[in-house]
């Protein structure tokens, strides 16, 4: 019954931040100029960053985005909880593009009506890395292609986190590795 308390508790905290927009004193996080979004979609991997609560004790994190005839964008994000082996979570998610970001700054709907901020604010020209962030600063994700990235595209990751005035004391590096098995 705790769990389930300590669980509603943090939903209810993550919508307040989601809908009252906290951190929006700040300057704006500039996004990318433009997303080629056929190239965006497809699988990337979670790799680290300043996750949600639903994230924390996430494993092997793969979110794949894929672009739907309306236009809209499903995301979907898959991961074990709390270890390798850990039960398997699925969380799907329906995006929509701002008009005028260049397809870099999308409304993700969470829960019901409330819709996150999702800020493409980093992509490497190969699309192969990226940074998505949000002008709270209160979560943020490194994502890549594939599941390992050199600990120095991570470093510098995390420094334009903090440049962007992101607590990287929240930082986490999400585990990709496979679940052990039975001997």
């Amino acid at each position: 019954m705790r769990t389930r308390q300590a669980v509603l508790r943090a939903l209810a905290a993550l919508l307040l931040v989601l809908a009252t927009g906290a951190g929006a004193s700040r300057p704006p996080i500039p996004p990318v100029p433009q997303v080629d979004l056929p190239r965006f979609m497809g699988t990337w991997y979670l790799v680290g960053g300043i996750p949600t609560p639903f994230e924390r004790e996430a494993w092997n994190a793969v979110e794949t985005y894929t672009l739907r005839r309306d236009g809209s964008i499903l995301t979907t994000l898959t991961f074990n909880q709390g270890a390798a082996d850990g039960p398997r979570k699925h969380i799907e998610a329906p995006a929509r593009v701002r008009p005028g970001t260049g397809n870099a700054v999308w409304d993700v709907r969470v829960f019901g009506p409330v819709k996150a901020q999702y800020i493409v604010a980093w992509l490497r020209e190969d699309y192969g890395l990226m940074l998505v962030a949000r002008d709270a600063r209160d979560y943020a994700w490194v994502f890549a292609r594939a599941p390992a990235v050199p600990e120095a595209e991570l470093e510098a990751a995390r420094r334009r986190l903090q440049g962007w005035g992101y607590d990287l004391g929240k930082w986490r590096r999400i585990p990709h590795v496979a679940a052990p098995t039975a001997q």
